[in-house]
């Protein structure tokens, strides 16, 4: 019988963490293995993740190696980081995501079992089953009747997640429910002037640290913010034929699908785009989201971040875009009082801004 330090596996907070994690959890508990996760991202994981790879390397990638460091430091032996190569035929992920194994073993020169599972439906045999079977082969499972009956743990976490998310309760809170085995639909009460799309990939929003919290700055300006956990695949595609898109990129769908389906959403005043400093998917598909969004007469505010963005400047930015927002909806809202005269007053703010 393995002991238990052997039937433990630690999973880095970056990357698919943070859409995946709902089926991991689902998954590795339904066969014993038990999970440790690596701390929230502070300065130094940025700092120490940074420093082993080349300037040039996107913000996300440097957050994840400082991931690795963090769980070989607790003492973690077996860590999982998978390859998710292609996730239907001929749809790609970027580079740095397909070839993660290979960039921590080259940068991480420490001992320790890595789990590179490969995930490349493009490819014969290396469907969810082989990519599965390989992330607990380590363990000495290989029974194929457990590791199915697994997944399906795998998923009824992950679809209680997706409903929630759906319904608009927070990443957080659906989480957290998930992970306890819970379902709950939340009334959605409150009344927002101002509703915003925010346009951009899990892992660069749902973490604390690098998105600034970008959500929770959003929502005490009294704003309501939509993403792309709120869509179903269906939807999400949707608005890839929106823009008048094919899809290329494997996460295409949480940006140009995304901002698709919420230009023409009559509820969003605004869209907001967040990439990493560096990426170059994401500055190709944010280029045709900025030239779309004039068409569709949505204000667009596009904001970049690496390990050295300023909170100051970046909120300054939000602020901005939110109380141009407010004017443009009611002109007479922003100083809370009556303005007399041309009461249809509105500003003629369409136009987008660019800030970096």
């Amino acid at each position: 019988m393995e002991n238990m330090k052997d039937m433990t596996i630690g999973i880095p907070r970056g990357m698919s963490f943070y859409n995946n994690y709902p089926f991991y959890y689902g998954f590795f508990t339904d066969l014993g293995i038990k999970i440790i996760l690596s701390d929230p991202t502070t300065k130094e994981t940025m700092t120490k993740g940074s420093s082993l790879v080349v300037t040039e390397t996107c913000l996300p990638i440097k957050v994840y190696i400082g991931h690795v460091l963090n769980l070989l430091e607790k003492g973690v032996d077996k860590i999982f980081v998978p390859s998710i190569q292609s996730i239907a035929p001929k749809i790609y992920n970027c580079s740095k995501i397909r070839g993660l194994p290979d960039l921590v073993r080259n940068v991480v020169k420490k001992d320790f079992t890595m789990i590179e599972a490969t995930l490349d439906k493009s490819e014969k045999n290396q469907g969810l089953y082989e990519f599965l079977a390989e992330a607990v082969k380590p363990f000495g499972i290989t029974d194929m009747d457990k590791i199915k009956k697994a997944s399906k743990a795998g998923w009824r976490t992950y679809n209680n997640f997706f409903i929630m998310s759906k319904s608009g309760m927070s990443y957080k809170k659906a989480m957290n429910y998930a992970l306890q085995g819970k379902v709950f639909i939340e009334n959605q009460t409150k009344e927002h002037p101002i509703s915003v799309a925010l346009i951009s990939h899990g892992y660069n929003i749902l973490d604390d640290r690098t998105s600034m919290k970008v959500i929770e700055k959003l929502e005490e300006m009294d704003v309501k913010v939509y993403t792309s956990l709120q869509l179903s695949t269906e939807q999400m595609d949707d608005g890839i034929s929106t823009l008048g898109q094919n899809m290329y990129w494997a996460n295409e769908r949480e940006m140009t699908g995304a901002a698709g389906h919420y230009m023409k959403d009559a509820k969003i005043d605004g869209i907001i785009t967040l990439t990493a400093f560096g990426c170059g998917p994401d500055s190709l598909m944010c280029e045709r989201i900025m030239r779309k969004a004039k068409s569709f007469n949505k204000p667009l505010l596009h904001l970049t971040i690496d390990e050295q963005t300023g909170e100051a400047g970046f909120v300054t930015r939000l602020e901005a875009f939110v109380d141009m927002l407010f004017r443009k909806k009611r002109a007479n809202l922003i100083n809370k009082m009556e303005i007399t005269g041309e009461t249809s007053y509105i500003p003629n703010t369409n136009y987008i801004e660019t800030v970096k």
